[in-house]
This record gives structure tokens, sequence and C-alpha cells, in this order.
């Protein structure tokens, strides 16, 4: 049984959760010696972080507590331990959480460390150290300020912006906002008061920004930005109040940030090869995408809204990318950037499943007659005109589907045949367990 998915562990909060969580930081702790812990607005946080501390301690790790603060705040502050721990489910809604590991480079922890990690907990072990060894934790004060520094050094001119923004009453609440008005802008706050019970579905997608585009045209902003609950991740609405496509802004951010390599997942659109980077990508996730980074690359992401910027960090880092789009924005309209860009027809769409069979899968979709299959990640068929990705999430229990095509049409109709194929399976293989 794996107990990480693409990005730390997340579940429904309940007792599981809790007792995970104090098996997690007796695990962490007999690897880590000195630990930071953070967590994010929901209820459940200050609780579950609670329960992580006493298991570090209870292994005789000594750890400091940040309080309330993004991940990449979290990641940053990071470098002067062994290791950090977030509780977060990041962009699920609010009766999730979770819990996050943070190396001091900013990167997630890597296979190896999650399979030692596992091993512990699932062989109940470490012990309790004694009562003779065991360390006090302290508050780490100054996370927030530290980050915007790291910030501030790289943009450092005053940006005469108007800049609409919704934190979804996440943990960039406690950054965001200070950072922009640091930086010159006039905030159009939305939802910036930190609060566990989310007013719109965390997921900085189009469907749940309507609040934030509407304040585009109401306010005059130039720019919107928004964050999920953890704040690793930034979307942005251009200054026609139109939400700009994930795949369209990882180019715009690339060209900004001048890449010449540019390190991405499967699922992201062909218009980041036709626009010109080296590309090399990876299995989907952030952890991924971090980990492919270490052996080189200008810049990183995916198209669900994480940036990585590895010269400051490699954990995805959404307030520094809402600094980029703030400075991008300054210089030019975004409505010009984006109509500057080719753009494809992509669809993204998922289908809730506890499970599927992998051979049902296979055989359905290898009778649509792809050029060419990759399994690196769930199962890629690559057509002339385009591809199909069909994988199972890490971190819901849903079968995604990721189409793109050079036409509307045959996306369609890419998309169409794929959806069968996964409902068609899903209905078997519950009836072989019925």
């Amino acid at each position: 049984m794996r107990l990480f998915g693409t990005s730390g562990i997340r579940a429904v909060f309940d007792r599981d959760l809790l007792h995970l969580a104090l098996k997690v930081g007796r695990s962490v702790g007999s690897i880590y010696p000195e630990v930071i812990v953070g967590g994010d607005t929901r209820t459940s946080s200050g609780v579950l972080k609670h329960a992580v501390i006493t298991g570090l301690l209870a292994s005789g790790a000594r750890c400091q507590d940040a309080g309330v603060v993004p991940t990449p705040t979290l990641a940053l502050a990071a470098g002067k331990f062994n290791a950090g721990v977030m509780v977060t489910a990041s962009h699920n809604p609010p009766q999730y959480n979770g819990l996050k590991f943070i190396n001091p480079d900013g990167s997630s922890f890597g296979s190896g460390q999650q399979a030692l990690i596992e091993e512990m907990i699932f062989n109940e072990s470490p012990d309790v150290t004694p009562w003779n060894s065991i360390k006090e934790s302290g508050v780490y004060r100054g996370a927030v300020e530290q980050h915007v520094g790291r910030i501030i050094e790289d943009f450092p001119a005053g940006f005469n912006l108007k800049v609409a923004l919704d934190c979804a009453c996440g943990a960039a609440s406690v950054i965001t906002p200070y950072l922009l008005r640091k930086l010159g802008c006039a905030v159009v706050e939305i939802n910036c008061i930190p609060g566990g019970v989310f007013p719109h579905p965390v997921e900085p997608t189009e469907s749940n920004l309507a609040g934030l585009i509407r304040a585009i045209g109401e306010s005059g902003a130039e720019l919107g930005i928004a964050h999920d609950g953890d704040a690793d991740r930034m979307m942005a609405v251009d200054d026609r109040g139109r939400f700009i496509p994930g795949d369209k802004l990882l180019v715009i951010l690339a060209q900004a940030m001048k890449a010449q390599e540019v390190v991405t997942t499967l699922d992201t659109s062909m218009v980041v090869e036709k626009a010109g980077f080296g590309v090399r990508r990876t299995r989907i996730g952030d952890t991924w995408v971090s980990e492919e980074l270490r052996n080189g690359g200008d810049f990183g992401g995916e198209p669900s809204g994480s940036w990585i910027f590895p010269g400051v960090s490699l954990c995805p880092d959404g307030i520094y990318a809402a600094a980029q789009m703030v400075a991008i924005a300054s210089r030019q309209k975004l409505s010009q950037l984006v109509a500057n860009i080719p753009g494809y027809s992509l669809l993204r769409d998922s289908v809730s499943s506890d499970g599927v069979a992998v051979s049902c899968l296979e055989s359905s979709l290898m009778a649509l007659e792809p050029l060419s299959v990759s399994r690196v990640d769930g199962i890629k068929l690559n057509f002339e005109d385009g591809w199909l990705l069909v994988r199972a999430s890490g971190t819901e229990p849903k079968i995604r589907l990721t189409t793109e095509a050079k036409s509307q049409a045959r996306v369609r109709k890419l998309h169409n045949n794929g959806l069968r194929v996964v409902k068609s399976c899903i209905a078997k293989s519950k009836e072989r367990m019925s």
C-alpha cells in the first residue's frame, strides 16, 4: 500500500490521518535531526501540525513551528534545516488535509525518501526516544519576511499596477497582498482573509474564479492573480478579464525568465515546443519536475499552475510567480502577449473512480490505432495530429484525461473516444467487484 501520491500524503481529515501524522513525525524525526513545520489555513491544520511536532519530538528531533505560511515560504525557510513538513492538502476541498515533505533545496522528498518513510510507518518504527534525549520545539519567526525579501532582490523596482488578487482565504493571504503592495501595486483584495472554509473551490481553475474575473472589469485592474490553498500554485487573468490557460502561462513565464531549456510534464501542450524552447518532459506532478531540474534547466512548471524557479528554490512558488506576473504586466498588456502565442485545441477532463483495470484500458485504447504509445505516466497515445493521455490522479480518486489536437473537431473526437473507453472499463471493474 502506498501512502504517497504525486504531491505528498492527502486524505479526508479523520482519526486515521491524525494517527498517521504522529507516525510521520516519528519517522521523519528519526532521520532528520532539525525540522521546520508549517501549515495552511484549513481548520484541521493546527491539530495535524501539532501531531507531527509531537512525533518529531518523540523521535529525538528538534523542530520549529513557522505557523500559517504558504508551502514555498516554508520551503525557503527549510534551507536552514535538514527537512521541512508542510501540513496542507493544497487545492483539495477543505475537508481534506495532508503532508508535504521538503528538502533543504525546496524539492519534495524523492521516491527513495518516500519509500523509507513508508517502510518505517508500516513497521511501526522507530521507538520513542528516552526521556532524557527529547529536544525542545520552538517558534520560527520571520518566514514571510524572509520570502518577501528574497523576491524583492529580483524585483527591486516599484510597479504602478492595479492587481486583483484572490487568495481563496488560503495561506497566500498572509503574504501576497503584502508583497504586491511592497512592489508598488494597488491591490484589489478578494478572499484575502485567512480561513479554513474556502469561499469557492480552492483549485485556481477558470470555473472557480468568476469573482476574480468579474473584479477585473469592475475595478479596471490590469492583472488578476489567483492562488490555491497553500500557494504553491498561481494562475492569472489578463487585462480583459480572460483566464490565461496554464499552457500559455507557462510560455509567458518561461519567456520572461529568458529560459533556454524548460522542464514540464507529459500533459503540457505542444505549444511549448512551438515557442522554441528546449523541452524535457516528466511524469505529472511537480515532484518529478523538481527532480528533473536537478539535472539542469532554466525554468519548470506544469499547466495546473505550479511554477518552479530553480535559481530561487526547487519548490513550486506561486508567490514568486505573482511577482513575475506583475513585472510582465507592467511592460506589456497581458492580452497582447496571450494573443501572440499560438494555441491548439486542448481538453482536460476527469471521471470519478476508485480504480480501473489497467489491462482493460490498454487493450481498449490500443484499438484507437495510435502511432506510438508512452507509459511513462499512465497511457499516452500519440497520433499524427494530436495526442490523448489517460492516467489515474495522484491526489484524488479520479481518472484524468487530457487531449490535444490541431483542430477542435479532432480533439473532441479523441476526447470522446477516450472517455468512452474509460467509462466502459470502470463499469467492467465494478461488475467484477460486485
